[in-house]
């Protein structure tokens, strides 16, 4: 029997917060809009049928039109944490791309702890809303495998375009 080993890595993750000059539900439904829910059953057909992987790569480009898809959301959390007296609205998602994250799952399948990405929408105070994700390159650099690193800053990238669609300001540290 092998003994248990334990790694620990420190890496610095770098968030990013975008004020946004819309009220939440305006970007709320806007960012929605831009990233589509995943659709399980249709991904799972092409497992049911073992389908090569060039139609998971043309299928994901015909559901993702911003490379990204929605693999997960909460509801808003705002009526739950008003009963402490909280305002503020707040929406979390899982947000990414399969066929990106397998670029880097074929080195390390632990990537999946930050693959898909982490977003919050939330609210202001003065009513705008403010979307709120870790730069992706960041997390991706601590598994020290230079491969995962550039698909990490190839998400920095994809995010940097959602967000020029969304017409929101892009962090100069998504396009370095």
């Amino acid at each position: 029997m092998k003994p248990e080993a334990v790694t620990v890595r420190s890496y610095q993750a770098r968030r990013l917060d975008i004020t946004v000059d819309r009220p939440f539900e305006d970007f709320r439904h806007q960012y929605e809009q831009a990233v589509p829910p995943y659709d399980a059953e249709a991904f799972n057909a092409l497992v049911a049928r073992g389908a090569p992987w060039t139609d998971v790569l043309t299928q994901m480009r015909q559901r993702a039109p911003h490379n990204f898809l929605i693999y997960w959301r909460s509801g808003d959390l705002q009526p739950m944490m008003n009963l402490a007296g909280d305002s503020a609205h707040c929406v979390e998602y899982l947000m990414g791309n399969h066929t990106i994250a397998e670029r880097m799952y074929r080195h390390d399948p632990t990537v999946m702890l930050y693959a898909p990405l982490r977003t919050v929408i939330s609210s202001q105070p003065a009513g705008s809303a403010r979307l709120t994700i870790e730069q992706p390159s960041c997390a991706m650099g601590s598994f020290g495998v230079d491969a995962i690193h550039a698909v990490g800053v190839e998400l920095d990238h994809e995010v940097a375009a959602l967000l020029r669609h969304l017409a929101v300001a892009i962090p100069p540290q998504l396009s370095d």
